[in-house]
């Protein structure tokens, strides 16, 4: 009686444990309200990320994405989240460089273009009226096109015995351009003889430029009230993203994600505890004939 009550005990605590035991541990978190970044920046060759929230007093910190990203080829990962008191008031100077084009290099119609003041915010949201520099306003040519133009001329032969043709030249100069014979009109004059004229042609290509770039510095001061905010800058740090090509005769890399993402903690847990029962029921069972066959030599 006693043997069957500890088999029964040792089954009943193992099956409450396979009970349990989750199919998949999960960490019971509640989700903050999600924040969204104010200014976003990236260094030119794509290692870091910075990610700028302004949060006011009711804002939880614990919203702000952490969670590893890619973009542009790179794949990020959070290495740093920094927290910054804002002052009351943050100035600081700027300078912005605007681009425009003209159709001229004359400097009045440059000026023309580029008004005397100018409102800019910046990525981090600071705002102001920044003044056009005057010394540094550069204009340079934005590229060359090129026209041909066609080019007529007439020459006239009097006193001519016939209409021969081989005394008419076939090709003349005409302002450094040579043109060529094109068509002849003969007269005949009041004496016999012939007067021709000569219409020749020809054409010539030249070079003109399409416009011009301007460009120039705008500088001043730009502000902003903070607010009573909290700014938390979050630096992702970016590494490029190298393309995996699997073997074409691994049966392995065919499927990873087979491999990687099969549950076999929770396939394995329950095999355990039907083993440790296994043992139990059986060592019962061993220990139940072993008195039976104390008891018979007994008698």
């Amino acid at each position: 009686m006693n043997l069957k009550k500890s088999v029964l005990a040792i089954t009943l605590a193992i099956s409450t444990a396979i009970a349990a035991t989750p199919a998949f541990a999960v960490e019971g978190t509640s989700e903050a309200k999600a924040c969204y970044p104010t200014a976003v920046t990236r260094s030119e060759d794509g290692t870091e990320i910075r990610k700028m929230y302004d949060l006011g007093p009711n804002d939880d910190p614990a919203g702000i994405p952490r969670s590893d990203f890619a973009q542009d080829g790179f794949s990020y990962t959070l290495v740093d989240l920094l927290k910054q008191e804002l002052p009351e008031n943050e100035s600081r100077q700027h300078t912005q460089t605007v681009t425009v084009d003209s159709k001229s290099k004359d400097m009045a119609t440059v000026l023309a273009l580029l008004p005397e003041t100018k409102e800019f915010i910046t990525e981090d949201g600071l705002s102001g009226t920044l003044a056009l520099k005057l010394d540094s306003v550069k204009v340079e040519v934005a590229g060359y096109g090129s026209s041909t133009k066609e080019l007529t001329a007439t020459r006239t032969y009097p006193s001519l015995v016939s209409q021969d043709t081989s005394g008419i030249p076939k090709s003349v100069e005409d302002n450094g351009h040579e043109l060529t014979l094109q068509s002849i009109d003969w007269q005949t004059d009041s004496d016999g003889h012939f007067t021709a004229t000569a219409t020749y042609a020809g054409s010539t290509t030249s070079s003109y430029i399409k416009g011009y770039t301007v460009t120039a510095d705008y500088t001043g001061t730009v502000s902003r009230i903070a607010l009573n905010k909290t700014r938390y800058v979050a630096i992702f740090e970016g590494t490029a993203i190298k393309p995996v090509i699997p073997a074409e005769d691994d049966p392995v890399t065919e499927n990873p994600a087979s491999v990687l993402t099969f549950p076999w903690k929770v396939f394995l847990v329950p095999v355990g505890f039907v083993a440790i029962l296994g043992i139990a029921v059986g060592a019962g069972i061993v220990y139940k004939r072993k008195r039976e066959e104390s008891d018979g030599d007994g008698e």
